[in-house]
């Protein structure tokens, strides 16, 4: 294997970058919030945290993911080789610019703000050239999360955040609202069973698109009934979307269940943003719901079963992944229950921490090897 076989397919380099770094980040900002070591960033330190753990981490999975599969979708030849070196390293050197804190902020800043265009151009020209117009609605929202990326680093608002998520929000339930049925009607039918109850209209993908598009204009006008009212259309539509695809049907099947868990957590996160805008509770407590238990834990999944498929493995999960996924899902719980302030607030950052920093070691142990190492099957890629 040559020493740019790494960097072959978008998926390899940046999946096991971005499982580095989800380690990494957390480490770093719970060692300083908590007082153990005191760390200076080039940045603000919550400023810091916040795109860190957001956007660091969400923009190599897109463009992990995306970009391999793009080139499957149009027909297309992938970005590889030094092209790849170069965009990842524009998401490497602002990672260690961040935490330099002799770095300028222009220079942080601007390293951030290019490696999204690069993603979106990369798959928009395949996309617009193949005329793929249902794909579209993807670069439509990867644009709107590189505008509230910059409002965030430029401080514009604490709506930055808050459009952030939600549009991340709209691209889980584009990408895993077609990924998630297609893969339970695909494991349903090789197993010689009906698939017919799992139902996924597209004018119901439209109308959830559309109200995840209006809850971000209205989160921007800082109206708390207007946004709470939204939010609560939103995240009940969402919510009987996924409950069409009937995912307690999966229980068996790890790497589905884990996609429609995952993508729940959505609706959940909506409606506790309604609850909070209504002075129920912490107006933050949504974040970490749909930070942790829906971004964190669907792009495990999704890296989980991309890396065994464009590796030509089987679909079987390495040993251990299984209380991977549950580690996820029980650190966004108690990092939920901590905002509610069910749990006292060091030993709830301190064990969702810990759980979610074991379930990315064990996906760096497990999936490291099958990254760096050629494809099973002797396929190219």
């Amino acid at each position: 294997m040559n020493k740019l076989s790494v960097f072959a397919y978008p998926f390899r380099i940046f999946f096991l970058s971005m499982a580095v770094w989800a380690v990494a980040v957390v480490v770093l900002w719970v060692i300083n919030i908590t007082g153990l070591v005191h760390i200076q960033f080039a940045l603000p330190g919550m400023l810091w945290h916040q795109h860190e753990i957001l956007f660091a981490i969400l923009n190599p999975a897109i463009a992990g993911f995306l970009l391999t599969a793009v080139c499957n979708w149009t027909g297309t030849e992938r970005i590889h080789g030094t092209p790849l070196m170069l965009m990842w390293l524009v998401w490497l050197l602002a990672r260690l610019a961040g935490i330099f804190p002799m770095a300028p902020e222009w220079l942080v800043i601007g390293l951030n703000l290019l490696f999204l265009p690069l993603v979106i151009l990369d798959a928009g020209h395949r996309i617009l050239a193949k005329k793929q117009w249902r794909q579209a609605p993807i670069l439509l929202v990867l644009t709107i999360l590189w505008l509230a990326e910059g409002a965030l680093l430029l401080q514009l608002g604490i709506f930055s955040v808050q459009v952030a998520l939600v549009a991340a929000s709209a691209l889980m339930l584009i990408v895993g609202g077609r990924i998630t049925p297609a893969f339970s009607g695909g494991w349903l039918r090789g197993r010689g069973q009906d698939a017919s109850f799992i139902y996924s209209p597209v004018w119901l993908e439209r109308l959830t698109l559309g109200a995840m598009l209006t809850l971000c204009v209205v989160l921007t006008l800082g109206i708390a009934s207007l946004s709470a009212f939204v939010a609560t259309v939103a995240g009940l539509i969402s919510l009987a979307r996924i409950l069409l695809w009937r995912g307690w049907r999966f229980w068996q099947e790890p790497l589905l269940w884990i996609l429609h868990l995952s993508l729940l957590w959505i609706p959940v996160g909506l409606l506790l943003l309604a609850g909070g805008r209504m002075g129920w509770w912490a107006e933050n407590v949504w974040v970490h719901a749909i930070g942790i238990g829906a971004m964190g834990a669907l792009i495990f999944g999704v890296i989980c079963r991309v890396s065994l498929g464009h590796t030509g493995r089987p679909m079987v999960l390495p040993a251990g992944m299984v209380s991977a996924f549950v580690m996820l899902h029980a650190a966004a719980v108690i990092r939920v229950l901590t905002a509610l302030q069910h749990v006292p607030w060091q030993r709830g950052i301190e064990i969702s921490a810990v759980l979610w920093c074991l379930a990315w070691l064990l996906f760096l142990v497990r999936y490291s090897a099958i990254l760096v190492q050629p494809r099973a099957d002797g396929r190219p890629g």
